[in-house]
């Protein structure tokens, strides 16, 4: 990361009382040590399920610039609090009480372990299996399987949104999705329409798609806010920067984790305001939308900072580029090892949702990381 991106270490009593605060939960712990922590009362449960923490990162930003950060037990931040004003006390309270609390059911499942959405791309450019999976027999029959494998819901995409990606009109999108969505769900599949498009969501949620998926969180087409009110949908939340053809060339961001954050805070905001309630959303930090190498890793090493949102959070890391410019490894099933990686490491900081090409695999390092956590 830059160092105009690091957090500046302070003091807590040097914090801006009156800025607003995010607070990032700091020492994880799973298993049989998270029970007895909890129990003790000195960590809180992040998010109701099996991980707990016992401290906080206090991050706010500074009227000069940059962000000022301060990482402290739970009693000493509750101490803190009551020394600000009000409304500092009551963001701080709200937050606390968003990372502690446990997520409703989404979409029909349950968000106490985390879930796996598998990846069928009917389209013919996506970064890692374009041109796989046009065919719609073809693409039915992969989605079975990742449901074969343990995919708890299937995200099938009809225009590809990775860097340099050229849009295609809704038509021919529709004509990619409709009858990949119509034949997984009576196949009994929890499908996600992954599509920024108000007409492609409209047609995909009549053949049978449960989930919109938008990487632009309702904002690149007018009418998907209001589409989705009206229709109960659950739906995901992406941030990016940026468009498809041009996100990746210059971005830029004050502090990536933060700005994020303050981003989907935004969003949920403006859905609910539409009249989509939190418990129908969940957020994606959106892992390579419009990010440098360096932003992309800030984001997932504070993952935990996305459940002061109080939504179910998701994901996507799967082959996607910051992996393979680690260790220079081409697109494809060369990422697997950094992928399931990233998604060890996102399910240890609390995260619902793992968006996944690999999804055997994927269960099997979840399985295997559960079990030995106690």
């Amino acid at each position: 990361m830059p160092p105009s991106q690091q957090p500046r270490t302070t003091e807590l009593e040097a914090l801006p009382a009156t800025a607003k605060a995010w607070l990032q939960p700091v020492a994880l712990l799973a298993g049989d040590a998270a029970r007895a922590a909890v129990a003790s009362g000195w960590a809180m449960q992040l998010a109701g399920n099996a991980i707990a923490f016992a401290a906080v990162e206090i991050l706010t930003r500074r009227q000069t610039g940059g962000v000022a950060c301060a990482i402290v037990p739970l009693a000493r931040l509750q101490a803190w609090q009551r020394q600000c004003d009000a409304d500092t006390q009551a963001r701080i309270a709200g937050q606390l009480a968003a990372l502690s609390g446990a997520r409703p059911d989404w979409a029909g499942l349950s968000l106490a372990r985390p879930l796996v959405m598998g990846i069928v791309n009917v389209t013919p450019d996506s970064f890692s299996d374009g041109g796989n999976f046009l065919d719609p027999a073809r693409a039915i029959a992969h989605g079975r399987a990742l449901m074969a494998a343990g995919a708890d819901m299937i995200d099938v995409g009809g225009e590809s949104t990775r860097p340099g990606a050229t849009p295609i009109d809704a038509a021919e999108e529709l004509r990619r999705v409709t009858p990949v969505i119509g034949g997984l769900a009576q196949a009994g599949a929890a499908v996600s329409i992954d599509s920024r498009h108000a007409e492609v969501m409209v047609g995909a949620l009549a053949a049978g798609a449960r989930i919109v998926n938008d990487i632009s969180a309702l904002t690149d087409d007018p009418g998907s806010l209001a589409l989705v009110a009206r229709a109960k949908a659950p739906v995901v939340l992406m941030h990016k920067q940026g468009d498809p053809r041009t996100m990746q060339a210059d971005p830029h961001y004050d502090f990536a984790p933060l700005d994020v954050a303050e981003y989907l805070e935004s969003r949920i905001d403006a859905c609910e305001d539409a009249g989509i309630p939190r418990a129908r959303i969940v957020v994606d930090p959106g892992i390579g939308f419009g990010k440098t190498r360096a932003d992309n890793l800030a984001i997932l090493a504070r993952l935990t900072l996305l459940h002061a949102l109080g939504s179910g959070v998701l994901v996507g890391l799967s082959r996607k580029s910051v992996i393979g410019g680690l260790v220079m490894a081409p697109p494809g099933a060369e990422r697997l090892p950094g992928s399931l990686a990233g998604a060890l490491a996102a399910a240890a900081q609390g995260v619902q949702i793992l968006r996944v090409h690999d999804v055997a695999e994927t269960r099997q390092a979840l399985a295997m990381a559960g079990a030995t956590a106690g």
